[in-house]
């Protein structure tokens, strides 16, 4: 269960490691560009290409939808970037529940944007978690843990790129553990929790009274969107890179 680039990498992983997969769900196509031609997700195109079955659910809380998975009878879930909050009775069905792939050092980031603000913040570590869905936000118990530095001048749209290969590899890891049955699993700390909402395009409006690392974050955490922004004569300035 995935939706944009950053899912393909995991995807990509189970398919080469020989998994047998169910299948392959996505949100809906959307209208994208001045046309509002529908496009499918990246995931989506991936699936079709390899010849999965491809599910495409408005919500994932319809009797239906629950029963169409129950009906596959999956050993095991995996969520990656999927962009919903999976109900208790869709968890409950697979034999090993649901494994997600997070893009920060949880507790750290719960949430939609672990990338971009890590960035934004001025962290200089983050990394992937494996973790035990819960009903919660990112609240389940850990699995195993992968750090990577943030480079100073890195982008967000670079580092989801270096964090998508690396969860693929956790991801790999955190299955043959499952396998070898000898996966530990660690209650978070809820003290320790932060959270990462989603981005809304009004975060990338520049405050010239911030220190100028925290705006070169700011920059950075916004690229590719929303984009940092300031007004010079009354037009709008898209600002890449300071």
């Amino acid at each position: 269960m995935g939706t944009p680039e950053f899912a393909l990498p995991s995807l990509n992983m189970l398919v080469e490691e020989g998994y047998e997969i169910a299948a392959v769900v996505t949100q809906p196509d959307k209208p994208k560009g001045r046309g509002n031609k529908l496009c499918c997700p990246p995931v989506k195109e991936y699936a079709d290409k390899k010849g999965l079955l491809v599910l495409q659910p408005e919500k994932v809380k319809t009797q239906d939808f629950i029963n169409q998975i129950r009906n596959l009878e999956p050993d095991l879930l995996v969520t990656a970037a999927y962009g919903k909050i999976l109900p208790a009775d869709l968890l409950d069905i697979p034999r090993y529940g649901c494994i997600n792939v997070h893009a920060s050092l949880l507790p750290k980031y719960r949430g939609a944007a672990p990338i971009n603000w890590a960035i934004i913040n001025g962290e200089t570590q983050t990394g992937i978690t494996t973790m035990q869905t819960d009903a919660g936000m990112d609240t389940g118990d850990i699995l195993l843990k992968s750090e990577i530095e943030i480079s100073r001048d890195i982008t967000a749209g670079e580092l989801e790129e270096q964090l998508a290969e690396l969860g693929a590899e956790t991801l790999k890891n955190t299955l043959l553990k499952i396998k070898e049955g000898n996966l530990h699993r660690t209650p978070q700390q809820d003290s320790e929790a932060s959270y990462a909402p989603m981005l809304r395009k009004e975060l990338g409006l520049i405050n010239w009274g911030k220190t100028s690392g925290e705006i070169h974050n700011l920059v950075r955490g916004t690229n590719p969107w929303p984009g940092a922004y300031t007004f010079y004569k009354g037009r709008r300035i898209k600002i890449w890179k300071t």
